[in-house]
Parts: structure tokens; sequence; C-alpha cells
């Protein structure tokens, strides 16, 4: 029995390794999707992003997300890979609980502030512009829900360290 238990905690442990690099990955995806979709949404006249302050949010907002899901998925592949942590276990599992939790909360922020101008300007007109910010708000959307997945096992990693 004590060995079967061990070889299904080490399946699990790797399990949730993979995921967290899955997520993050995920997270690296979409945050940098959000900022060149909204980032390029410049059509003219009213049809800039920058002429509105919900949509100058969103960008301000991808831009660190974006820093800190390459940071992190990078350390994933490292800590992966070499099998070793860049900082003590206890201390990064603190750390990618709070921020991935900061980071997803700030998204989320960012995306509902920008719906509703965007729904009003859609009431009044569909075009490309339109589209544009739809596209960029789902992808901080995607990148939220997948940095909260993210959070739940970090917290997980966090409930069952050792602290002996």
């Amino acid at each position: 029995m004590g060995v079967l238990a061990i070889v299904r905690r080490w399946r699990r442990d790797d399990l949730i390794q993979k995921g967290s690099l899955v997520l993050r990955g995920l997270a690296l995806l979409f945050s940098p999707l959000d900022f060149i979709i909204m980032a390029s949404n410049k059509h003219g006249d009213w049809k800039d992003f920058d002429r509105y302050k919900e949509f100058r949010y969103l960008l301000a907002i991808s831009i660190p997300a974006t820093l800190y899901t390459e940071v992190q998925a990078l350390r994933h592949v490292h800590q992966i890979s070499i099998g070793q942590d860049l900082v003590k276990r206890q201390t990064s599992a603190l750390i990618d609980f709070a921020s991935d939790q900061v980071v997803a909360y700030l998204l989320i922020s960012a995306a509902s502030l920008a719906v509703p101008m965007t729904n009003r300007m859609r009431n009044n007109v569909d075009n490309l512009f339109t589209d544009c910010l739809a596209a960029s708000i789902s992808m901080a959307f995607f990148g939220f829900l997948t940095l909260a997945l993210s959070a739940l096992i970090s917290g997980y990693k966090l409930s069952t360290q050792s602290y002996i």
C-alpha cells in the first residue's frame, strides 16, 4: 500500500506541474493577443482605442500581465526541465498564489470596465473597430480564466507544503 500511495502522489504532483505549465502557457497566449489586438485597433477619427480611457486601461493592464505570464512560464519550464526551483519551494508557492490572483483580478477588472462602452458602441454601429474591441476583451477574459485556474493550483500547492 505504501508504494502505491507514493506512486499515486508522484503522478498527481507531475500532473499538477504539467497542468500549471499548460495554464500559464495559455495565459501567455491570451495576454499578448489582448495587447496586440487592442494596440492595433486604430481606424481613424472616433475609431481609435486611445480616445477612450476604458480601452487604454485594458491595454495598460495587458502589458504587465503579458510580462508576468512570460516570466512564470519560463520559470516553470526551467523547473520541469532542470528539476530544481529558482527559489525555495514554500516561497515560490506563496508568490505564485498571490501574484496569480493579483494579475487575474486586474485582467477581469480591465475587461469588465471595457465591456459597457463596447456594448454601447456595438448598439450604434457594428464594424471592425467594435469587433476588435470585443476580441481584445475576450482575450483578457480568457487570460483571467487561465490565471484564476492557475491560482487554484497554486493554492493547492501552497496548502500541501510541509513547513517543518
